[in-house]
């Protein structure tokens, strides 16, 4: 990305600035590029043209555009209306403001965030940070959750201070923070005064299962209506919430799976119950790769009868009381139009 950058903007004023320019101080792999320039709009179709990215308007208020390229990396280009010292003030911390030529060169770094890095600390570059971009608060816990870092002693006071406006920005900018902390990220955020604003809690199931979809079930809950989630994530959210805690037989097992299938181990770890995930594997495993019967062959004209008594076969299959289709019908016969007893 870099080297393709220099070549597009090559004999032009443009400098790598934020986050690239903190992950290569820190050795870290180059994900995404920020270049503030003149003309940014310019320059990433320019960019685009060469790379075979998209460019799109990132911001139109603030002039941003991005490419996005094929490997789901990005290049932002940022408008650079005065002087690079000017553009570096208006950043968040001083680790994301330093910049360096995207020619080459040394890096400019006016709020000293090299010595900041070296020493581990985040520091605001200004008081107003988190006044002027709420979102702030929450990225400061995460960079400090990514990079292992500290808030220096007047930046937590600060952040402290506005913990109230953590709720303000667009739930969509809110949950792309928050899916990127681990565990210790989110007691970070409890112990700062950040999470109960946002309807979240920290209890036991947090640190059950590694992933950020069940760590945002495990902390905020019903809470999470709050935020604009992905059908995927409501439907795995309710899958958990509504799992109860099966028996170690096959029975049990086969209703517990047909509750939170394909979530039924992540399941079992919300409920504290992960010593069944054996049972739960020999069930996956055993699974058959055809029923057997199905609904044409009952003899019963359509309705939801039919696909209840095709759930029962299945049930009384993975019990063990049914294993041939003549078993199958039997059991249909037997049971057309009644109701179980037993669930």
């Amino acid at each position: 990305m870099l080297e393709k950058a220099q070549e597009v903007l090559a004999g032009e004023e443009a400098w790598v600035v934020g986050g690239a320019v903190r992950d290569e101080l820190l050795g870290r792999e180059l994900v995404d590029l920020d270049i503030a320039r003149r003309e940014p709009e310019r320059a990433a179709r320019l960019y685009a043209k060469r790379s075979g990215g998209a460019p799109f308007p990132l911001s139109e208020r603030h002039g941003a555009w991005r490419v996005a390229l094929a490997d789901g990396r990005t290049v932002d280009f940022t408008p650079l209306p005065g002087s690079i010292e000017d553009d570096l003030a208006t950043r968040d911390f001083t680790i994301n403001a330093i910049a360096r030529p995207l020619a080459g060169g040394d890096p400019v770094d006016p709020f000293g965030g090299q010595a900041d890095l070296e020493d581990r600390r985040l520091r605001a570059v200004g008081e107003n940070v988190f006044r002027d971009d709420p979102l702030r608060l929450l990225r400061a816990v995460r960079l400090e959750d990514e990079l292992d870092l500290r808030l220096d002693e007047e930046t937590e006071r600060l952040l402290r201070g506005h913990a109230s406006l953590v709720g303000a920005p667009a739930g969509e900018r809110i949950l792309a923070e928050l899916r990127r902390l681990s565990p210790a990220g989110y007691r970070r955020l409890d112990g700062l005064g950040l999470l109960e604003p946002l309807g979240g809690r920290i209890d036991d199931r947090l640190d059950r299962w590694d992933s950020p979809d069940y760590r945002l079930v495990a902390v905020f809950g019903d809470e999470l209506r709050r935020f604009p989630v992905s059908n995927g994530l409501r439907r795995y959210a309710k899958a958990l919430a509504r799992a109860e805690r099966p028996e170690d037989d096959a029975r049990s097992i086969h209703r517990f799976r047909r509750a939170t299938e394909p979530w039924a181990v992540e399941a079992l770890a919300f409920l504290g119950a992960s010593e069944l995930g054996p049972a739960i594997e020999r069930a996956r495993s055993s699974d058959p790769v055809a029923p057997l019967l199905r609904g044409d062959e009952l003899g019963l004209a359509p309705g939801p009868e039919i696909g209840r008594l095709l759930a029962e076969i299945e049930e009384e299959r993975a019990a063990g009381t049914i294993a041939t289709k003549e078993e199958a019908l039997d059991y249909a016969r037997r049971n057309a139009g009644a109701v179980r007893e037993d669930g």
